[in-house]
């Protein structure tokens, strides 16, 4: 990283640690830095764009920033005190205001000046502040940092405590996500002086437990990954070890894959300080149990990466990263052997026991598992989803029988053994044992389809009848949480009601389901119990909430906001959204676009403050100026063909046809008084504002896209 000027160095901060959690650690790393920086770039003491490198092992959280300054150069600090009229008499003089604030700055009359702000004569006061000094710098940025990381929960234990004059010292109860037992600090070569959880600075950190020195001394921070690297054994950047593990796992898994999760790869990069892969082997027997359930197995139990063949189906190998490095791995790869054959063989027993029972069998047990105490059990649940698939199924078309079948089944898998084990499982064990007991593709599809699309990107249902399930199981989740005011908050969302609303909107528009969302909403409400709030209620805020999901959808499809608002707040299904979206961004490019854009603002405005507007029909003998006659004939041209290109789903067509409307619009405002004293005359024009508004609006809100 080394040192920018002969005025900077490198500074190094490190808190040592006992293992820190591994699944924090990550974020645990980036926080620590990020707030140490924060802190010297706040003090003057580094650049914003400081050159920073940061460092996290199982046992420290580490920062090194170049060209940091050994003291902020000093400043010129400006504050606004008063209105000159409050500060000075007619004279000229201070006014007793004046002096009693100047007293509490302590300073005196002649660091004063005066000078204008927005238009008003105001006393400013400017001082000389002196630069901060790196010791107290980092030690601020240090405090700041260790009392913002994010951590869930703190640890507290007794430390002995001493002040800087190296007095017996007294027992103090510390907090911190782990004990801490070292603190380094240094700029350049040189310690600087900062204490941190009754820790004080220095030189010396600790290698890695068994392979390294156990007190390595850091002569300068420049030297530290390299230090730390050959005395200590250890590898201190997270991103480092990180890729060093990836690229050992693909190379000893040779012709296999790797079933590599991020999740994963993090978690073991932050179990590790130096990295080391091994091969293990396990029966071949074990591949009898789906191979789902022995990667989770693999993954949560024991931290292992499972194997697959060019056909993506498990071998009977892992690999398993070791923080030892050592030419004689026996002992260690036996070792996790013998524990994932204890742990592979309880998945396996989970797996036989449960197919003993068929899922059918298992329904009542449903009974006894709690859903929500203010909307029963599981099973209480499963009645409705079954009712509400049922219907979804008859409104698509789809077989009725299988969807209500599916949905009767769809929860057994709770009661399972192995999904007891592994949550995670649910749906898919729903599949296996379906299959197991003689139930046909479409249903043992549709019971691990139904919580499909899981998170962004998911696939969806396979075939309908896992559709209409997938679309009710997220429906009455809506509905009945709805009812009874769970509602999302702010960023909390316990029960990912947001992720479910946002599957409904990809069900409805990547599966070209041609069905309107009120009459979904509609048919949920109906097969949940009562309402907290009255029925109408629940259904307009659902209704916004659903739509909001929708227009981040739209957006994430790359429409601008307006080119969206001017589209989800329409009528219709939302599987004709992208269509309308193209056709809105085909007619925005038209010269003629912005005119009519805002036109119908103005049309929407002037027909909002009339309270019967609509309902004005048009006479055409009652048209007299020339611009309103040319008007009408205008729309009685483009208004057929606009209408015929919507009914036949041509959207761009229906838009572009709009634009030989300008000039006649245009030449209507110009000319034309809307709000004529004439009843007879305003009403009519009301009236051809009305069918001009009409054929505007079919496709989109154009009003939307005016500035």
């Amino acid at each position: 990283m080394g040192t920018t000027t002969p005025a900077t160095a490198t500074l190094l901060v490190e808190l040592l640690t006992e293992e820190l959690p591994p699944k924090a650690l990550k974020t645990l790393g980036r926080a620590f830095a990020d707030r140490i920086v924060q802190g010297l770039v706040d003090a003057g003491l580094a650049g914003a764009d400081a050159a920073v490198a940061l460092f996290a092992t199982p046992r420290r959280l580490a920062v090194a920033v170049a060209g940091v300054l050994a003291r902020a150069p000093d400043r010129i600090e400006t504050k606004k005190l008063m209105p000159a009229r409050v500060a000075y008499d007619v004279d000229g003089r201070p006014t007793p205001a004046l002096t009693k604030r100047l007293d509490r700055e302590g300073v005196a009359p002649a660091a004063l000046s005066t000078r204008s702000d927005n238009g008003v004569d105001q006393v400013w006061l400017e001082q000389s502040r002196a630069g901060v000094a790196l010791a107290a710098g980092v030690q601020a940025a240090l405090d700041d940092a260790i009392a913002k990381l994010p951590i869930p929960k703190r640890m507290s234990y007794q430390r002995r405590v001493h002040d800087r004059g190296g007095d017996a010292g007294v027992e103090t109860t510390v907090q911190f996500v782990r004990p801490v037992h070292g603190l380094v600090a240094l700029h350049g070569e040189n310690v600087v002086g900062v204490r941190a959880l009754g820790v004080d600075a220095g030189r010396i950190t600790a290698g890695h437990r068994f392979m390294g020195m156990r007190h390595v001394s850091i002569e300068s921070a420049d030297d530290y990954v390299k230090t730390l690297y050959e005395d200590g054994k250890v590898v201190a950047g997270f991103a480092e070890r990180r890729d060093a593990i990836r690229a050992r796992l693909i190379e000893v898994a040779g012709t296999d894959k790797v079933v590599m999760p991020d999740a994963l790869l993090d978690e073991v990069t932050a179990l590790v300080e130096w990295p080391a892969v091994y091969p293990g082997t396990f029966d071949a027997g074990f591949l009898d149990v789906p191979q789902e359930c022995l990667i989770l197995t693999m993954q949560q139990n024991q931290k292992y990466f499972a194997l697959t063949d060019a056909d993506d189906r498990i071998v009977d190998r892992f690999l398993v990263v070791s923080n030892i490095d050592t030419d004689e791995p026996a002992n260690i790869v036996g070792g996790n052997e013998r524990v994932l054959r204890a742990r592979l063989s309880d998945a396996k027993f989970f797996f036989d026991q449960d197919r003993k029972r068929t899922l059918a069998s298992r329904v009542d047990g449903l009974k006894t598992v709690v859903y929500h105490n203010r909307l029963g059990s599981q099973y209480d649940r499963m009645l409705r989803v079954e009712a509400l698939a049922g219907r979804i199924a008859a409104m698509l078309g789809g077989d009725i029988d299988a969807t209500k079948r599916a949905a009767r089944l769809a929860k057994a898998d709770l009661v399972t053994d192995m999904v007891g084990e592994f949550p995670e499982l649910q749906g898919l064990m729903g599949r296996y044992y379906a299959s197991h007991d003689g139930e046909t593709a479409d249903v043992a599809d549709a019971i691990e389809d139904q919580y499909k699309p899981r998170f962004a990107g998911d696939a969806l249902p396979r075939a309908s009848t896992g559709t209409c399930l997938a679309l009710a199981d997220k429906l009455e989740t809506l509905v009945g949480l709805f009812g009874i005011g769970a509602v999302p908050t702010g960023d909390k969302d316990p029960f990912a009601l947001r992720r479910h609303a946002l599957g409904v909107v990809r069900l409805l528009i990547e599966k070209g389901l041609r069905i309107d969302l009120a009459a979904l909403l509609g048919a949920a409400l109906d097969t949940v119990p009562p309402l907290a709030a009255p029925r109408a209620e629940v259904m307009a805020s659902l209704h916004e909430f659903v739509r909001v999901r929708l227009a981040g959808y739209c957006r994430d499809l790359g429409y601008t906001t307006n080119e969206v608002e001017a589209v989800v707040h329409g009528d219709g299904p939302f599987v004709d959204l992208p269509k309308r979206l193209e056709a809105v961004r085909a007619f925005a490019v038209l010269p003629e676009s912005v005119s009519l854009a805002s036109a119908d603002k103005r049309v929407r405005n002037i027909l909002g403050k009339s309270a019967d507007a609509h309902g004005h029909r048009l006479d055409p003998s009652l048209l007299t100026a020339d611009a309103e006659i040319a008007l009408n004939r205008a729309l009685d041209d483009v208004g057929p063909r606009s209408e015929r290109a919507y009914d036949e789903g041509d959207f761009t067509s229906a838009l572009l046809a709009l634009a030989s409307l300008k000039e006649p619009v245009d030449r209507f405002f110009d000319e034309v008084m809307v709000n004529t004293d004439d009843p007879a005359v305003r009403a009519n024009r009301l009236g051809l504002l009305s069918s001009l508004h009409e054929p505007m609006n079919r496709v989109a809100d154009l009003s939307k896209l005016a500035a």
